[in-house]
């Protein structure tokens, strides 16, 4: 037996293209799963079965039954029995890559109440980050804050009793097979991997019901025990700000006086004992949003001291609302003592008052400053968050109560009235209200405005904007979400083009038409900013997707291909690869994504979801 390959793997993906996630030229080669991590192979040749190290001894055997493998002798071309593999994949015409890894998403219950994780894992996406913009689950120390959270926080990501998506549709030309299962020709398949007939899309489009789900955690290590092997992809978890800061001092508006912050911190160091990897916040969400400057800074220090980042939504309507909301971002790290910042979802809207260029300066500034500084960027047009954000955030201060009590007093009415008029919004001609489409409704009697504009239901009700909004609110108990014009298409090419770029969804999967940017993300970046537009090589948009967030997360064993990491692969055609979800029709999987396999086992196989749930909450490494 040679002592370059093991005796025995899962899986053998042969005649791939590998593009390894270190932005290295693309070459061809092999990868074996051995125990679920990966083994490198010399490249073959396929189209000379004498020099194939894989050439299965008998061709009867089904794609999952154990099939005999040759490799030629170093110096000779005598071939020489190797490898046993318990399965196949011919992967001529695919690249073969280090799995996504997505560094923004509002899954913390969704995924655990539909674990599949469709829209996520049939783009490619092996791991995500969850806990963002400051909304997370855990710590909480009051089972009661804890379900208010929840009722807060159902705008974004859902209750567990929410009825689940829709199943999305393939794309016109992709039924769900890959490109080496074009139908019943099943061509380009080896002869121990026959693939299925073709898949009636029809048949996909069933509504199914999320899974009842028990939120009776406390600490983050309880969270994060849900996600072990009950789940498609793996996570990785931030604290958000909004738990420590419940959990030390209520809901109010105010500052931390020391002693609470003192008890946030405590919590934060805990969490991250725990396995977390840093700290978030979302600074246009209340309570956390009540956070000033120095609180954030003081928590990212105490993240920073255990090998943690700081994840920011920034406070966007802060100053000018253009480059301050980034430049208080950048001021924490520099408070903290140096602790790294990552700004999520950085985007360019063609209202604002400079180039994008200007905010992509401030990174780069306080790079070459000596700072660490990242960013994330979704490539949708479209945005989505909570109805509630249009709000005041004095609203909520005092908790969920408080809120409805507002919510429902002509007085606040008023006074939100007057506050959002001398801000220009929520007034009869303005855009941004008038293209925001609401979503997620569960009450029979408002059914009928799923997927309708703000400015269409308030002509079906009578009511105006500021009414409309709150009454939509009190009766659907706060979980209302929207979807709205968000960055401008030429802004994002921008952001493409910057060497620091990497890929964070911002996935909010509820409701019957979501941003398109939670089916097709990674797809669109890969078809239309690459394959079509040149904007960057494959080699480095892989990079961006792999190995740079990997690296930002502090992840040593995955984000590459290389010997001895983590088998977390996706296999993808790089001239068929795009994404389907539009505006109109936002839950259609993207084309040209055939094989997703997560901790060594295959979770998409020839386009279709295998059913398997191989995925866990990774812990960050002390």
């Amino acid at each position: 037996m040679s002592a370059d390959l093991p005796e025995r793997a899962e899986l053998l993906i042969r005649g791939g293209t590998i593009i390894d996630g270190t932005g290295a030229p693309a070459r061809a080669g092999d990868v074996a799963v051995v125990d679920g991590r990966i083994r490198m192979l010399r490249a073959t040749d396929p189209s000379h079965p004498a020099n194939d190290p894989f050439r299965a001894t008998d061709p009867r055997h089904p794609t999952n039954e154990p099939s005999r493998a040759s490799a030629a002798r170093p110096g000779t071309n005598e071939a020489e029995p190797l490898l046993r593999a318990a399965r196949v994949i011919d992967a001529r015409g695919l690249i073969v890559a280090p799995g996504f890894i997505d560094l923004h998403s509002h899954s913390g219950l969704m995924i655990l109440s539909d674990p599949r994780h469709e829209p996520k894992v049939r783009q490619g996406v092996t791991t995500e980050v969850i806990g963002v913009d400051g909304n997370s689950y855990a710590p909480f120390t009051d089972p009661a804050d804890l379900h208010d959270f929840v009722i807060l926080n159902g705008g974004l990501d859902g209750r567990p009793d929410d009825p689940g998506p829709a199943r999305a549709h393939h794309g016109p030309d992709d039924p769900g097979h890959g490109p080496d299962d074009p139908g019943p020709a099943r061509a380009h398949h080896g002869p121990d991997d026959p693939g299925p007939g073709p898949t009636d899309a029809s048949a996909s489009s069933e509504d199914r019901s999320l899974a009842p789900l028990a939120i009776d955690w406390r600490t983050v290590a309880d969270y994060l025990a849900r996600f072990d092997h009950q789940v498609a992809l793996n996570i990785a978890y931030v604290v958000g700000n909004t738990p420590l800061r419940v959990s030390a001092m209520g809901w109010d508006d105010r500052p931390a006086a020391p002693q609470e912050l003192d008890r946030q911190r405590g919590l934060l160091r805990e969490a991250m004992e725990d396995g977390a990897f840093g700290l978030s916040s979302g600074l246009d969400y209340p309570p956390g949003a009540y956070a000033t400057t120095d609180e954030l800074a003081v928590l990212l220090h105490e993240a920073a001291t255990h090998g943690g980042f700081y994840h920011t939504h920034v406070r966007y309507p802060l100053g000018d609302g253009f480059l301050d909301p980034f430049r208080e971002a950048i001021e924490i790290g520099r408070r903290s003592g140096g602790g790294p910042v990552h700004i999520t979802h950085f985007y360019h809207r063609a209202t604002f008052p400079g180039p994008p260029e200007q905010m992509l300066a401030l990174v780069d500034d306080a790079r070459a400053a000596g700072q660490d500084v990242t960013f994330d960027m979704y490539p949708s047009e479209w945005a989505s968050t909570r109805l509630l954000i249009l709000l005041p955030t004095w609203i909520q201060a005092g908790g969920v109560a408080r809120l409805k009590e507002r919510l429902a007093d002509p007085a606040a009415r008023a006074r939100i009235r007057d506050e959002l008029a001398a801000r220009g919004r929520l007034y009869a001609g303005d855009r941004a209200w008038a293209e925001l489409r609401l979503g997620a409704f569960t009450r029979p009697e408002h059914l009928a405005f799923e997927g309708l504009t703000l400015a269409q239901v308030m002509a079906e009700t009578g009511h105006d904007a500021v009414d409309t909004v709150c009454d939509l609110l009190l009766a659907e108990d706060l979980r209302v979400n929207e979807v709205t014009p968000g960055p401008h298409l030429e802004g994002m090419r921008t952001f493409w083009r910057h060497p620091g770029a990497m890929v964070g969804t911002d996935s909010v999967f509820i409701g019957a038409r979501p941003a398109p940017r939670t089916y097709g993300s990674f797809p669109r970046i890969l078809g239309q900013f690459v394959r079509e537009e040149h904007l960057t090589s494959l080699e480095e948009a892989v990079r961006r997707m792999t190995s740079a967030p990997a690296d930002r997360l502090g992840l040593t064993d995955r984000g590459r291909l290389a010997d001895g990491l983590v088998a977390d692969l996706v296999l993808f055609d790089p001239q068929r690869v795009r994404s389907n979800a539009t505006y109109e029709e936002p839950r259609r999987y993207p084309d040209g994504i055939p094989y997703v396999i997560v901790d060594g086992t295959v979770v998409v196989d020839r386009g279709e979801h295998t059913g398997a749930l191989p995925g866990r909450a990774l812990r960050r490494r002390g």
